[in-house]
């Protein structure tokens, strides 16, 4: 497959990112299988793996250390993420100097190299000054220990602030985002995407089937089941209204699938590519099945009246479910941040 450009820093990606989330107790507990998955991709001419430090609590990344040492290391471009919780202790989560510094060596650990080609903020953390998390990541490109680094799930006013800040105290920069983006949720058209653009930062869309609902497996009159519902049923429960409208979406997005001859896999990774801001869209497959049915979406390029009747059903710039963004600031899910006297 052809390769795409990682924002303005150089590295060459495949326009399809092997996300590795599935990969352990999360989705697939068995390890040679997983590790066949990666190696299929590989072979495909996937050359960008993600991962994160927090999926099934380090075990994706020991299914990839252990993938990628029988490979050459060198031809992969590596990712992984650090900010949720690795435990009970409180210090072992977040953005801080500290935390950061050592899970960067856990995660090499785990992952079996000596070197990450792109280490990630996860989240956003109120709690910690840009700069000290910006210092600590400087730091570990000029040991060496990681390329370049990242931010994932930002909102556009973040970014901007820790760009300003990387400048004005000389830090070393974001040079990637990885945001929501699909179909159903496309509220980064108003701003993250046109932020990045203007920062040369490669984007990397997580969840392009929109965690499921894109998959073919939804829609009216199907039984719409998800591994993930019980770890985030707020964006799965049919009780919600939202949740009923992506119902609703799913079942006529499904039909501009068949009229354009694509199947609906096809077509959702389609539009997420379509954009110019995207260096790569992150599959996350969990079977070999699932694989190999998104292989094939970077060959696809869509009609433009396709992409009218998509912008028709879901506007640009909306999410149908505002819980898809994937982070809220405190002082909107925290009531007592906006009562005085509460």
């Amino acid at each position: 497959m052809d390769l795409h450009n990682l924002g303005r820093t150089g590295i060459k990606v495949s326009p399809l990112c092997l996300g590795a989330m599935m990969f352990g107790a999360w989705g697939n507990p068995d390890h040679d299988e997983s590790v066949r998955i990666i190696h299929r991709a590989l072979d495909e001419g996937i050359n960008f793996i993600d991962t994160a430090d927090v999926y099934s609590q380090g075990e994706s990344e020991v299914i990839v250390g252990k993938a990628l040492s029988t490979v050459e290391r060198s031809k992969v471009v590596l990712a992984t993420k650090v900010h949720s919780p690795m435990g009970d202790d409180p210090n072992s989560q977040g953005n801080s100097r500290r935390w950061i510094i050592a899970e960067c060596d856990n995660s090499l650990r785990r992952l079996g190299t000596d070197y990450i080609d792109l280490y990630q903020i996860h989240r956003p953390d109120e709690g910690v000054d840009i700069d000290e998390t910006l210092g600590a990541l400087s730091d570990l490109v000029h040991q060496g220990k990681i390329r370049l680094f990242g931010s994932s799930t930002f909102p556009a006013e973040q970014i901007v602030e820790a760009q300003w800040v990387a400048e004005r105290r000389g830090r070393e920069r974001f040079r990637t985002e990885q945001p929501p983006y699909s179909i159903l949720v496309r509220g980064i058209e108003r701003d993250v995407l046109p932020v990045a653009q203007q920062y040369g930062m490669g984007v990397l869309p997580w969840s392009p089937l929109a965690g499921g609902w894109l998959s073919g497996r939804f829609g009216i009159g199907k039984e719409n089941t998800s591994n993930r519902a019980s770890r985030i049923p707020n964006r799965y429960d049919l009780t919600l209204p939202e949740n009923q409208r992506k119902l609703e979406v799913v079942t006529e997005l499904d039909l501009v699938a068949k009229e354009a001859g694509l199947t609906m896999i096809e077509m959702a990774l389609a539009f997420v590519l379509e954009h110019p801001a995207i260096s790569a869209a992150i599959i996350g497959p969990r079977t070999m099945e699932q694989l190999e049915s998104q292989l094939n979406a970077p060959n696809i390029r869509l009609d433009e009246s396709v992409l009218d009747r998509i912008d028709e059903i879901v506007p640009p710039g909306t999410n149908i479910n505002a819980a898809d963004a994937g982070w809220s600031p405190s002082v909107l899910t925290k009531p007592r941040k906006r009562r005085r006297h509460h």
